[in-house]
């Protein structure tokens, strides 16, 4: 099994690497990744200038690894187009720190990077934690490699598309693993002003919505201290979850804990 790793906070984001590391147990992993910070560039593609990538040291010794001067999806589309040779069969994205959930989905580099790769006919995972600092990231690398083995053992479909999100806990007070649906209206934008020395400015601000939580969305799970795992597709917030993965969350969390 070969997996190609991306994100979207950078090639020497440390979640990347946990990512990386735990993966390499189970598949020759390559990493491609943005160079810098692209949180929230969503599923933009660079189409007006040209794309450069490099081939760098690795975290992980013999990690083969490209850094973009591009966006998430960029990087995928460069990976499995021109930089790799061999066949990929899985992509996963993450990890990222903070959760994407809900319409956010929309917005977030991590699950736009995952796309490129459902949309290359691959099955892609998108990980994210629900914290931001002090994360138990190696919860959420172990889970990546249990998913990827279901997927290799054609437990799970291979036209599969997963935004799986954790919450920061560690895994003995995690509750369980929920099929979820995203949350709909779950953010507002807001607009702040401010003024520097020239002129005046403005801020864009995404804050979660203030509204309770529908049951069995994946902001619901979250607020249970639940894993979420949301099937995606490119109608985004209209196909139901696939019933074979029904079953999927009933052990889950047993086996992450015996990991």
């Amino acid at each position: 099994m070969k997996i190609l790793v991306t994100n979207d906070d950078g090639i020497s984001a440390e979640g990347l690497w946990v990512l990386v590391r735990e993966l390499t147990n189970i598949a020759k992993v390559v990493v491609v990744a943005p160079y810098g910070e692209q949180s929230g560039v969503g599923t933009a593609v660079t189409l007006r200038q040209p794309l450069r990538a490099q081939k760098v040291r690795p975290v992980v010794p013999e990690v083969e690894t490209y850094s973009v001067e591009g966006t998430p999806s960029d990087s995928v589309i460069l990976a499995l187009s021109k930089l790799v040779k061999s066949e990929i069969d899985l992509v996963v994205s993450g990890i990222n720190p903070g959760p994407n959930l809900g319409d956010n989905v929309l917005v977030s580099g991590t699950v736009g990077a995952a796309l490129q790769g459902y949309l290359h006919g691959l099955p892609a995972l998108a990980i994210s934690m629900n914290g931001a600092d002090s994360l138990y990231l190696d919860s959420a690398a172990k889970l990546a490699v249990l998913l990827a083995k279901k997927i290799g053992s054609n437990t799970l479909p291979r036209d599969v598309f997963l935004n799986v999100n954790l919450p920061n806990l560690p895994l003995a007070k995690i509750r369980g693993a929920e099929i979820t649906q995203l949350a709909n209206e779950s953010h507002i934008d807001t607009v702040e002003e401010g003024h520097d020395a020239r002129q005046k400015y403005f801020w864009l601000v995404r804050q979660k919505a203030n509204k309770d939580a529908v049951e069995k969305s994946d902001v619901w799970a979250m607020e249970q201290g639940n894993i979420s795992i949301t099937p995606l597709h490119t109608c985004l917030f209209g196909k139901p979850p696939l019933p074979i993965l029904d079953s999927l969350c009933f052990d889950l969390l047993q086996e992450l804990q015996q990991y």
